[in-house]
């Protein structure tokens, strides 16, 4: 149950993160990203990723482009310090309504409120279909990554680790280098 929950969790994020596609790199390193529903049932979750220069890059391109191609709105705006992205997206058989306003310093910390909608597709556990649901993504760096990861790697409260070019390569897409 955990891994499912966190497998959703990770696909919220990636799918969210991708509706900012325009969204300036983060610096390379250790990152902390804590998330918060305030939708019941859905525990808070905290994920760590390893990235570098190239990986966030590529998530970027590759799944803000599988967004691009899938949202029927898709409008970007930057005042300052502060990005609103407002989308509209098409992932299989549900479509996605988002308003995201990022906040900060990608070289520091930076946070994320997201208001999103989601009706259709098969059910996401502990949300309510075309329940609106508001998450903030409270994102911080922690320094370089520690031994053993690697670029993509993301890691859960819980210890399960996984690798974004890893779930590429398992949707049938080969990672890219």
């Amino acid at each position: 149950m955990h891994r499912q929950l966190a497998i959703a969790v990770c696909g919220f994020v990636i799918a969210t993160a991708a509706s900012a596609t325009e969204m300036p790199m983060r610096k390379a390193g250790l990152w902390d990203l804590k998330m918060n529903f305030d939708s019941r049932g859905v525990p808070p979750q905290s994920i760590q990723q390893c990235v570098d220069a190239a990986t966030d890059k590529l998530m970027n391109s590759n799944f803000g482009g599988m967004s691009k191609g899938s949202c029927s709105t898709h409008d970007v705006k930057t005042a300052g310090s502060t990005i609103t992205v407002d989308s509209v997206c098409k992932f299989g058989e549900a479509t996605t309504t988002s308003h995201a306003v990022v906040t900060g310093s990608f070289d520091r910390a930076y946070t994320v409120r997201v208001t999103s909608t989601r009706k259709g597709g098969p059910a996401i556990p502990g949300m309510t279909p075309g329940q609106a649901v508001n998450m903030t993504i409270e994102a911080k760096y922690l320094g370089p990554c520690k031994a053993g990861q690697k670029p993509g790697d993301m890691i859960m409260a819980n210890g399960f680790k996984m690798n974004v070019l890893n779930m590429r390569s398992a949707h049938g897409t080969p990672p890219r280098h």
